[in-house]
């Protein structure tokens, strides 16, 4: 791998990608994935529980770089199946449109939602999985909750970042915040 980029496989190295960190922000895609029912009604938030940016033990939803020459479309389902395993299923819509673009900031302060590493731009989408999940990597955990236990407090305090407002936001979009 050259010092710049890889354009097999469009990595940066540690270095490069520091340093990009430290001066601009970059493009992530955030995936709430969710069951639904026969009418497609959301049954069912999977939320992975995983070390966090800013180190600590959280609960939340796939999230992930966009990298350079990438479709948003490719992200997604690159992230969906790394975290989710390879027979998640996802359902993509045929038009990537996000329900919401989120900020995170370095400073917790600014948006709500917060990385310690970098500000990141993030494009949000909520994507039914029809497969078996297997949480896969660096995730320890997948949970499926109701649209309920999803905001309870018990839940929401498990997660950091502005995870929490994610999810209500979500369930927002799709007509099922309870």
């Amino acid at each position: 791998m050259t010092d710049k980029l890889d354009t097999n496989t469009a990595w940066l190295s540690r270095d490069v990608l520091e340093s990009i960190r430290a001066n601009v922000p970059l493009v992530y895609v955030d995936a709430v994935p969710v069951r639904v029912d026969e009418v497609g009604r959301v049954t069912h938030i999977g939320m992975l529980l995983r070390q966090a940016p800013d180190r600590s033990i959280s609960r939340m939803v796939v999230s992930g770089r966009v990298l350079f020459g990438e479709r948003i479309r490719d992200a997604l389902l690159r992230h969906l199946e790394k975290d989710l395993g390879p027979v998640a299923l996802p359902q993509i819509p045929p038009e990537v449109a996000p329900f919401t673009v989120v900020e995170y900031f370095p400073d917790a302060d600014v948006s709500g939602f917060h990385d310690p590493r970098h500000h990141a731009v993030s494009l949000a989408y909520v994507v039914p999985v029809a497969g078996d999940c297997q949480p896969t990597q660096e995730a320890l955990d997948l949970g499926w909750f109701t649209p309920t236990e999803a905001l309870s407090d018990r839940v929401r305090n498990e997660m950091t970042g502005g995870h929490d407002r994610l999810i209500r936001l979500a369930l927002a979009h799709v007509g099922q915040l309870p």
